[in-house]
């Protein structure tokens, strides 16, 4: 039996839920990490949806990330985990891509990107429009704010600063009133 390797690059970065056994930065091309995504669970509702990050394809992009490395004997239920959180309204594709880890290796990845042709894809709102869907939206996993806060000070911490999600944190603060 072999490990399972997750890329995380949102809330996964910050709050897996999984247990691992380790873990690296990695880099995933062909995508980047936007606020695609319009939120109706865990960060919105149907009728106020917020945005969750999501890995929208796009040429010469590159996302830098977190791959999570799963033992063996628990990759089955640790699957059955990410399915049930991530694809909870099946806007993310589960699919398998090839992260090239901080040390140099090659692994092939769990990974979930936005379907883009899903009814929640909103690729390309403007910064000032994420901010302000961002600053009001609450959803089942709590106010939308946090996410964002989360997502940007954990990336900033492991030495991987976002502009964009710095940017919407400052604006989402001003427009939040924090």
């Amino acid at each position: 039996m072999q490990s399972l390797w997750v890329f995380g690059y949102g809330s996964l970065v910050w709050n897996p839920g999984f247990a691992w056994s380790s873990r690296q930065i990695a880099r995933l091309d062909g995508y980047h990490r936007s606020f695609c995504m319009r939120s109706i669970h865990h960060r919105g509702t149907v009728e106020d949806p917020g945005l969750v990050l999501a890995l929208d394809a796009a040429d010469r992009a590159c996302c830098h990330g977190v791959a999570f490395e799963i033992a063996p004997q628990i990759a089955e239920e640790t699957l059955e985990y990410l399915r049930a959180r991530e694809l909870i309204s099946a806007a993310y594709l589960e699919i398998e891509k090839d992260l090239t880890l901080e040390d140099g290796r090659i692994v092939r990845a769990v990974t979930y990107v936005i379907d883009k042709d899903h009814v929640q894809y909103c690729g390309g709102l403007d910064l000032e429009e994420q901010a302000r869907i961002i600053a009001r939206a609450v959803g089942g996993r709590g106010p939308n704010t946090e996410y964002l806060y989360q997502t940007a000070a954990h990336l900033a911490e492991l030495g991987l600063p976002d502009q964009e999600l710095s940017w919407l944190s400052d604006r989402v603060k001003m427009l939040a009133g924090a």
